[in-house]
C-alpha cells in the first residue's frame, strides 16, 4: 500500500517557481527522507502534504485522500512535529499530553502509556519549562502520537540535540515504523537520513534531482569500489593482472577494484577470480557517503540547511 502519492506537484509564489512538478511515492510503514539545501522547496512540500498550503498544480494524496479536496480526512490520519518542540512550558508533561487527548477526544488511558513509552513517567509532574531539549522533543512526539496517526511528518526532529538524545529519537522512530507507521522526514543531518530512511529524495531549486535508497544514491557516484584482501603477494599479483584498472596495496595485500557495488557487478568480479583460480581472503564494498552524494547533486555545502 502507498501512504503518500505525489505527482506533478507545482507551486509558485508570484513569478518564483518553488516546486516545478515534483513526484514521488512513499510506501506504508517506511521512512522517506526529503533532503535539499536552503530554499530547495522542502518546507513548501511538507506544507502542501500536511494541508497547510494549497498546491497550484499536480496531484497529492496522503493516506488515500486528496489534500486539496479531502483536507479534513487527511488531517485525521497525520501527525506533524516541527523543528521546535510545540509544548506548553507552563504545563507539566502530563498536562501537555492530557490537553492533546482532550483536543482529539482520545482515550485518557493513552497518557500513562505514552509517558512510559517515551521514558517521561518520572518527570511527568514537572513543568515542561524544566525539561531538557531531548525531553521536550520526546514529549512533542508523544503528543503527536495521541489519536494514533498512521503517517507522521517529522521536520528536523533532532536539531540541537546532543548525540545521545539524537540516537534515542532514532530508536523511537524505528519502533514507530516497526508498528507500521509511515515517517516523512526532513533533516539537516545526512547521517540521520542514512541511518533511518528506506528511501531518500534530493530536492534542489524545486526539482527532484535524485531519489532512491541510500545505497542506490551512493552507488551513483564514481569512487565506489570493491576491496579484495589476499593472504599472499602471489595471489595479490595474480588478481592485479586480472583487473588492470585496479589499485594495488602491497602493504595490506589488498586490491581496490572500481565497481558500482551492485550484486551483478560483484558476482561478475568473483566469477572472474574463480575463472583464474584466484581466491580472496575477504572482500568489502566501499561507497561514497551521503555528504558526497549531496554535494555532487546540488553543488552546495554537504550540510543541509533547514528552511
Amino acid at each position: 500500500m502507498t501512504a503518500i502519492e505525489v505527482s506533478g506537484l507545482y507551486k509558485a509564489f508570484k513569478d518564483k517557481v518553488v516546486l516545478g512538478g515534483v513526484g514521488f511515492e512513499v510506501p506504508e510503514g517506511t521512512v522517506f527522507s526529503l533532503l535539499g539545501p536552503n530554499g530547495a522547496g522542502k518546507t513548501t512540500t511538507v506544507n502542501v502534504l500536511t494541508t497547510l498550503m494549497k498546491a497550484d498544480g499536480g496531484t497529492v494524496r496522503v493516506g488515500g485522500h486528496d489534500v486539496g479536496t479531502e483536507a479534513k480526512a487527511v488531517r485525521a490520519q497525520i501527525g506533524v512535529t516541527g523543528q521546535f518542540a510545540a509544548v506548553d512550558e507552563l504545563l507539566t508533561g502530563r498536562e501537555n499530553l492530557q490537553l492533546m487527548v482532550d483536543l482529539k477526544r482520545a482515550d485518557d488511558r493513552i497518557v500513562p502509556e505514552l509517558l512510559d513509552r517515551f521514558d517521561l513517567a518520572e518527570p511527568a509532574g514537572k513543568l515542561a519549562s524544566t525539561y531538557s531539549g531531548g525531553m521536550r522533543r520526546k514529549l512533542d512526539l508523544a503528543m503527536t502520537l495521541v489519536g494514533g496517526p498512521r503517517i507522521i511528518f517529522l521536520d528536523e526532529p533532532t536539531t540541537g540535540l546532543d548525540p545521545r538524545s539524537r540516537r534515542t529519537m532514532w530508536t523511537i522512530i524505528r519502533e514507530l515504523v516497526d508498528d507500521g507507521v509511515t515517517i516523512f522526514l526532513t533533516t539537516q543531518y545526512l547521517e540521520e537520513a542514512d541511518q533511518l530512511a528506506d528511501r531518500i529524495a534530493v530536492l534542489d531549486q524545486g526539482e527532484l534531482v535524485a531519489q532512491g535508497t541510500p545505497d542506490e544514491l551512493k552507488r551513483r557516484l564514481p569512487g565506489t569500489h570493491v576491496r579484495l584482501r589476499f593472504t599472499t603477494t602471489a595471489e595479490l599479483g595474480a588478481a592485479a593482472r586480472i583487473f588492470p584498472g585496479a589499485t594495488r596495496d602491497d602493504e595490506t595485500l589488498a586490491l581496490r577494484v572500481p565497481s558500482d557495488g551492485g550484486t551483478k557487478s560483484l558476482r561478475a568480479l568473483l566469477d572472474r577470480l574463480d575463472e583464474y583460480s584466484v581466491g580472496a581472503a575477504d572482500f568489502s564494498i566501499h561507497t561514497p557517503d551521503l555528504d558526497d552524494v549531496f554535494l555532487a547533486l546540488t553543488g552546495h555545502n554537504t550540510k543541509v540547511s533547514p528552511e
